[in-house]
C-alpha cells in the first residue's frame, strides 16, 4: 500500500514492529485489500498501531469490518482500552479522513501531542473503552 506507506524507512519499521504482534487481514478473491496490527502499550491497553486499505476498496466497509473483528479479539484478551494515534485533524485532507474513520468507530479524542512526530504532524490520540 505506498499510496499510504510511501516512506520506505516507515514502511521498514511498521513491518518489523508487526512481527509476532496480531495481525488481521481482509482478503477478496486471494488478495489483500486491508490490514491491521496491535501491540500492547500498557497491562490494560492495547494500540491499533498500523492500518491499511487499498483505496479502491475505501468506503465498502472493509476498515470497519477488519476494527471489528480486532476489537473482538482485543476484548477477548481482557484489555480495557484500545489507543490509536493519527495525525491531527485540520492538517491533511487524507488524515482528515482517517480522524473522521476512528471518530465514526466510536473512538474519543485522548490528547493530542505536537512534537512525538514532528511541528508538521502533530499526533492524534484517540481511545475507546472496550
Amino acid at each position: 500500500m505506498p499510496e499510504w506507506f510511501g516512506i520506505v524507512e516507515a514502511r521498514e519499521e511498521y513491518i518489523l514492529d508487526s512481527v509476532g504482534k496480531d495481525f488481521f487481514c481482509a482478503i477478496e478473491k486471494d488478495k489483500v485489500v486491508g490490514f491491521l496490527y496491535l501491540k500492547q502499550t500498557g497491562k490494560d491497553t492495547v494500540e491499533l498501531a498500523v492500518m491499511g486499505v487499498l483505496k479502491e476498496y475505501h468506503r465498502k466497509g472493509i476498515g470497519r469490518a477488519l476494527f471489528e473483528y480486532a476489537k473482538e479479539s482485543i476484548k477477548e484478551s481482557g484489555y480495557s482500552f484500545i489507543q490509536v494515534k493519527t495525525v491531527k485533524m485540520g492538517m491533511y485532507e487524507d488524515y482528515d479522513r482517517t480522524n473522521q474513520f476512528y471518530i465514526s468507530l466510536g473512538f474519543k479524542e485522548f490528547e493530542v501531542l505536537n512534537l512525538l512526530w514532528d511541528e508538521n504532524n502533530p499526533c492524534q490520540i484517540y481511545v475507546m473503552a472496550i
